[in-house]
């Protein structure tokens, strides 16, 4: 049979075109612009925050992708308002960053003795805090993608080892606000806020004595110079509350379909991700203090008795505050602990 010169070069068209739509790479639909202020090499954002923009746009298809600036779009302290406001389209940040009461439930994963692990406290952070708390409800203006906090906070210094809390006096110790800051000031330290981008410099010059870090932020943020005493206690001295967060509006410009994949890869899932990874990187930063000389001490009876009495004080403060929202930071206390598995 032959065909007509009109009939094969229809058939030509169509092949070419069919050939052309393969090659085509498929553009996204929607691309959401991440603002990244840790280093570029920490392990959250190469094993966790990375990662997981990698699989959105897995999950949707292509459809759906996000593109981390190479520098952050602002100060860390400015990231929850900048998704909000829509400055950046997703970000991450510690809620005790912020000088305000908006978070207040979120205090909750910023106490001592709440995981030995970075996977079960974030883990639990997630479910009490969205559970028991009103994590919704503070997080206003964003869609909430995930928490999670760090491995068990240690008590850094170069100054001496810390074995009672006459220990502490004169030490300027660095904090991320919240609780801890709260608490090293009733042990009689006195605390100096900053950013973790900010603690070198500062440590470095001696302008600071110490700082509140665990394992991963003293290897970071390059401090094992500069410390001579890493001080621990079951559960950890501390730990932070951190966020990820999507503007509003930027969400609900996403299809259903896509919104429910990036939800299942996100929330309790991402929480373990990032668990995982900060445990991963707080055994190999342990190793490593070590062989910088650090001397790692669990903290002695005496000062587990002070930061005990020191931490139900401001639980027990804390619990009153978030009683007048409705919750019940008692029950939701103990219920993140049974979670962890720490007794206290």
């Amino acid at each position: 049979m032959k065909l007509g010169k009109t009939n094969f070069a229809m058939m030509l068209a169509s092949a070419v075109t069919a050939v052309s739509m393969m090659a085509t790479p498929v553009v996204a639909e929607t691309e959401l612009v991440l603002s990244s202020w840790l280093p570029p090499r920490h392990t959250i954002v190469v094993n966790a925050i990375k990662p997981w923009a990698r699989q959105v746009s897995e999950v949707t298809d292509g459809r759906v992708k996000v593109r981390i600036l190479a520098a952050p779009a602002g100060a860390p302290p400015a990231h929850y308002d900048m998704a909000a406001d829509g400055i950046a389209d997703i970000t991450y940040g510690l809620h005790s960053f912020t000088t305000d009461d908006r978070f207040l439930g979120s205090r909750i994963g910023q106490f001592s003795f709440l995981a030995e692990d970075a996977v079960s406290g974030s883990r639990a952070f997630w479910d009490v805090y969205t559970g028991q708390l009103n994590a919704e409800e503070e997080h206003e203006g964003v869609k909430l993608l995930g928490l999670f906090l760090h491995g068990p906070g240690m008590l850094n210094n170069g100054t001496r080892k810390i074995e009672q809390p006459s220990d502490l006096d004169g030490l300027k110790i660095r904090t991320p606000g919240g609780y801890i800051a709260d608490l090293m000031g009733d042990l009689g330290a006195t605390t100096v806020f900053m950013s973790s981008g900010e603690v070198f410099e500062q440590l470095s010059r001696g302008i600071i004595d110490g700082v509140a870090f665990p394992p991963d932020g003293v290897t970071s943020f390059k401090l094992t110079d500069y410390l001579s005493h890493s001080m621990t206690i079951p559960g950890g001295f501390y730990n932070t509350s951190w966020f990820f967060v999507m503007n509003e509006g930027k969400w609900d410009e996403i299809s259903p379909e896509d919104q429910a994949a990036i939800d299942a890869i996100s929330g309790p899932v991402f929480a373990d991700a990032v668990g995982a990874a900060w445990d991963a990187s707080d055994i190999e930063s342990i190793e490593e203090i070590t062989e910088a000389g650090i001397e790692i001490h669990e903290a002695s009876p005496a000062m587990v008795d002070a930061i005990k009495q020191a931490a139900a004080a401001r639980e027990a403060e804390w619990a009153e505050a978030v009683a007048a929202t409705g919750a019940d930071g008692v029950a939701a206390l103990k219920a993140f602990r049974a979670q962890t598995g720490v007794e206290y």
